[in-house]
């Protein structure tokens, strides 16, 4: 029990025993008020705050009864204990379904047990109140708590507006070839990206990049991102000619690794990028850490295209081979980002890499995809079943370029 002076209310017609009563009280501690008759004690109460009241049964103009009626009309939580004489153990019993804390046959033989019963009522009695206040708390914790939610809520959805208009057009043809794409987060915003151009009026350019983490961080990491390579792109003009093809995949990933260790953004990102002629339909690519490796369909055929290289964001002196493969006139790539294996049902990876080549394979060739359309994913996300999950445990961006019929 704390050692804050308690203030107790003592009602008795009976002056021996209110006397003995309360005597015994302020000996332990206690600072007492005593009252001889009901009306007197509740009026007292009225205007004077307590932490217990002590009220006998039976007092002639207003009984215990009485008086705890009043005290839990008017002070629901103030505790009391009934003193009550042999034989009335009905209004004992009716005390207590009223509410008292407690009850005592009098006569008082050891009027510790009264100071032990107060005591005890009092502990109770703050237990109670620092129940009360803890519940308050956490209700208000929880209304703070679901404001903040609201309102996190309110940002990461205008954060994903935001997000959405930096994506490109979805589908762009230029010169029979198609590009299409997809981004399913698992949260409001990804770190997942796509982008794509045309340039030069020759040079179809594209990227697939996934920033590590969940959430808003590498969500701004892809704005900046974008951001970052719309201004490379613009100042170096990059892929502006035949040399800058050959070369500068490799070059551009170079540039963005740099700057990415020199920002300490706290992320590192994998990227695919990729360059085509449109006129030679050659194509020019760069894998930095990206998994899987993009697939290549042709007739029956299907593919990984070969690549390795290091992820952004870790090493200053990285330095990235150029792949080049020699597209046809029909064909379909197909890229996706490493959420897609978190959905496929294999255990290790490369078993779900396997099983990624022969999904496809199989759902795509010539005679089987007859909901094929190079103008949107949605084949390739219907047939891995991702419409009808509820939620991805990370975010899946799908990357699709159709040359001709596919």
């Amino acid at each position: 029990m704390s050692d804050r002076d308690w203030q107790l209310l003592v009602i008795d017609d009976d002056a021996m025993i209110r006397s003995s009563v309360v005597t015994y009280l302020e000996d332990a501690g206690f600072k007492v008020h005593h009252s001889s008759d009901g009306a007197s004690g509740c009026e007292w109460l009225a205007t004077h705050p307590v932490d217990l009241v002590i009220t006998d049964l039976c007092m002639p103009d207003v009984d215990g009864l009485s008086i705890l009626r009043s005290v839990k009309h008017c002070h629901p939580n103030l505790p009391v204990i009934v003193l009550s004489g042999v034989g009335v153990v009905r209004d004992v019993v009716e005390a207590l379904r009223q509410g008292a804390a407690d009850y005592l046959v009098k006569p008082l033989v050891d009027i510790e047990v009264l100071v032990h019963s107060v005591k005890r009522v009092l502990e109770r009695q703050a237990l109670l109140h620092d129940n009360r206040r803890y519940r308050e708390e956490l209700e208000k914790a929880n209304r703070d708590l679901r404001e903040y939610v609201r309102l996190l809520e309110h940002d990461q959805k205008a954060g994903r507006r935001v997000q959405s208009k930096l994506l490109p057009v979805s589908p762009l043809t230029v010169s029979d070839i198609t590009l299409s794409f997809e981004v399913i987060p698992s949260l409001y915003l990804s770190g997942d990206f796509i982008d794509y151009g045309y340039l030069s009026r020759r040079y179809l350019a594209f990227y697939l990049t996934d920033v590590s983490g969940h959430g808003a961080a590498p969500a701004f990491v892809t704005v900046w991102l974008n951001q970052l390579v719309r201004r490379v792109f613009r100042e170096q003009r990059i892929f502006d000619s035949e040399e800058s093809f050959k070369r500068d995949a490799a070059s551009l990933l170079k540039l963005v690794n740099q700057e990415v260790i020199r920002s300490k953004i706290g992320c590192h990102l994998t990227s695919l990028v990729g360059v085509i002629d449109t006129q030679t339909r050659e194509m020019r690519y760069v894998v930095a850490g990206h998994l899987p490796l993009p697939v290549l369909l042709v007739g029956d055929r299907c593919e990984y295209l070969p690549g390795k290289g290091k992820p952004l964001g870790f090493f200053e002196d990285g330095e990235w081979e150029i792949n080049s493969v020699q597209l046809p006139e029909n064909f379909t790539l197909a890229v996706f980002s490493d959420g897609i294996l978190e959905v496929l049902p294999r255990q290790d990876l490369l078993a779900k890499e396997a099983y990624l080549l022969d999904h496809i394979a199989t759902s795509h060739n010539p005679t089987a995809r007859d909901s094929f359309s190079a103008a949107s994913t949605l084949d390739l996300s219907e047939s891995f079943g991702l419409k009808n999950l509820e939620a991805v445990p990370d975010d899946i961006a799908i990357l699709k370029i159709t040359g001709g019929t596919g």
